[in-house]
């Protein structure tokens, strides 16, 4: 049977708990053989990145060095222009024809989706994963409504390869990349929000 892959994208400007412990969620709800993080390159909505690419793929390559289902998968900080998620997709659907793709999204991101640049098309190349923590409802325009009810998988669902979306429920932890970055400006302690060897890189740096 060929491998059931996961997509996990974003800044990871800086890494943290919040991306794993969530994605290993979904990889046992899931059953997935692997999930590929896959850092952004110049992101779409001119998110500021503080990191360098190669301060943040290193970060995620310490974070993940003893772990057996995560790959980092840098394919987005080759490519020119801004990093669109269908682009990446149709790459990884080259690279795996017949694999069964799962893209992750937090409720936030989902919500959004129809602002995305050909947000449409996402479904012809992959699963879509809705991670829901405890508590989160998703309020949707009537189009995304629509479309969410249209795409919803259903128990025949896992036999296919793209066009579903799954609603996962994942642990809550709220932590962002934005608050840790608060937290080091403020010279607190990082320990048990990111992994240590994280932790020690930026020290070592001085990042953020």
């Amino acid at each position: 049977m060929l491998k059931k892959i996961g997509i996990l994208g974003g800044t990871f400007d800086p890494v943290h708990i919040g991306h794993l412990r969530t994605a290993l969620d979904v990889i046992e709800q899931l059953k997935l053989d692997q999930v590929r993080l896959i850092p952004c390159g110049i992101p779409p909505h001119k998110i500021q990145l503080i990191a360098t690419a190669e301060q943040r793929i290193t970060m995620m390559r310490l974070a993940i060095r003893d772990e057996q289902y995560f790959i980092v998968d840098d394919r987005e900080l080759h490519r020119e222009g801004p990093s669109y998620t269908v682009d990446t997709l149709v790459s990884l659907r080259y690279e795996f024809v017949k694999n069964p793709l799962y893209l992750f999204l937090g409720t936030d991101a989902f919500v959004s989706i129809n602002t995305w640049y050909n947000w449409r098309r996402l479904l012809d190349f992959t699963h879509i994963v809705v991670m829901q923590r405890p508590g989160e409802s998703l309020t949707m325009s009537d189009e995304l409504t629509d479309w969410y009810k249209d795409h919803l998988a259903a128990r025949e669902s896992r036999y296919c390869i793209s066009g579903n979306i799954w609603p996962v429920n994942v642990t809550q932890i709220a932590i962002s990349a934005t608050k840790i970055r608060k937290k080091i400006a403020r010279g607190l302690n990082l320990r048990f929000f990111m992994p240590d060897a994280v932790i020690s890189f930026i020290k070592i740096l001085g990042l953020y």
